[in-house]
């Protein structure tokens, strides 16, 4: 099932054009600022905007700066000999797949945002970016903080001598370098989609793992870094929930399309997480981990105003309701301190942003 195209259907059977650093042709006026293939001066001017929503949420994105050296992880290096051995390779799997997700999209993001012409949506593409370095950070405080050096170098090249994560960062990588080898307006639709699939499905398993741990009094600091990722990367979340109905009107794209690249990720993710976290893990199964990966589909797949893939009643709910208390990134939405009271890591959400509860 094919969608209708807009007007700009011709020229989105081209490949997909890169805005000049600077556009004296160009005219700001409003309805030239569109998404994509607008004829903007690509100055930055937002004093008055098309999209209100992305100066919200790039203000709310600022907001959310935080420094992952502030967190302390003394209590992390001595709960690591804690852990069971399962535990800990656990742990170093998930820091090495984490790791290569926000490398990723480090490269990936600059790609896609070269063609937006809307700058208030560039602002928000800008500091994603910047968020997702900082998140890279996070990763490498943890592992040189925590990981006994003689460790660390496995954590660093465990992409690289374990198969199934090897697999896993191919396929990911795979959807994105079919647009930078070929950069036609379908396969900049197509690295949207897999954009919106690692921000909404392929992280969450893993901060899953985390607050689990935290749950059981251990690695509380590791923890607290998890929430603050979260929440950013929910930021992320928002952001491509709003850009992607409007490039379903704008790019010629096959609904069914879509669903395949969901259920292929639903199935990656799994067959990932069984991997390193299986039933070895107290608190996770492989049975909760499908119910929450394709529970997690089905949010997202909602928020682009699509049917859920999955329609067994289980997958209507979280297994793992018990555990938001520690990511603590509904309602409220604020942390006011780490699970033990050592150190105040408190923020509040914006009100400027709406919607984020249907996140």
């Amino acid at each position: 099932m094919y969608s209708t195209t807009s007007e700009n259907s011709s020229k989105t059977k081209n490949l997909m054009p890169v805005n000049p650093i600077f556009n004296p042709d160009g005219d700001d006026a409003i309805e030239n600022r569109s998404v994509w293939f607008g004829n903007i001066t690509n100055l930055m001017q937002l004093n008055d905007v098309r999209y209100p929503w992305a100066v919200s949420l790039y203000q709310q994105m600022r907001e959310n700066f935080w420094v992952p050296q502030k967190l302390d992880l003394t209590q992390d290096v001595v709960d690591y000999w804690n852990l069971t051995p399962e535990e800990r390779y656990a742990f170093d799997g998930i820091l090495s797949y984490l790791t290569f997700l926000d490398s990723v999209q480090t490269c990936n993001i600059p790609h896609l945002k070269a063609s937006v012409t809307a700058p208030e949506i560039s602002l928000c593409m800008a500091e994603q970016i910047s968020q997702e370095g900082m998140h890279n950070q996070s990763y490498q405080y943890m592992i040189e903080t925590i990981i006994p050096a003689e460790r660390r170098n496995n954590v660093y090249e465990f992409w690289r001598t374990d198969r199934v994560l090897l697999g896993r960062c191919e396929f990911i990588a795979g959807l994105y370098q079919q647009y930078i080898d070929n950069p036609t307006s379908e396969n900049y639709f197509i690295a949207l989609i897999a954009d919106f699939i690692l921000e909404g499905l392929y992280f969450y398993n893993g901060f899953i793992y985390f607050y689990n741990l935290a749950s059981r009094m251990l690695m509380p600091g590791s923890a607290d870094i998890f929430k603050m990722i979260n929440r950013d990367e929910l930021s992320h979340v928002r952001l491509y929930q709003k850009i992607i109905p409007e490039a379903m009107q704008t790019f010629v794209h096959s609904t069914d399309r879509i669903y395949e690249m969901f259920d292929a990720a639903v199935k990656h993710e799994c067959r990932w997480t069984n991997h390193i976290v299986g039933n070895q893990i107290l608190g996770i199964t492989e049975g909760s981990t499908e119910q929450y990966t394709k529970y997690l589909a089905n949010i997202r797949l909602r928020s682009l105003g699509l049917e859920p893939l999955y329609n067994d009643d289980k997958y209507k709910k979280s297994p793992y309701i018990h555990l938001e208390r520690f990511s603590d990134t509904k309602k409220e939405a604020h942390t006011k301190a780490n699970f033990f009271e050592a150190g105040v890591t408190s923020y509040v959400m914006s009100s400027g942003v709406s919607g984020w509860d249907e996140i």
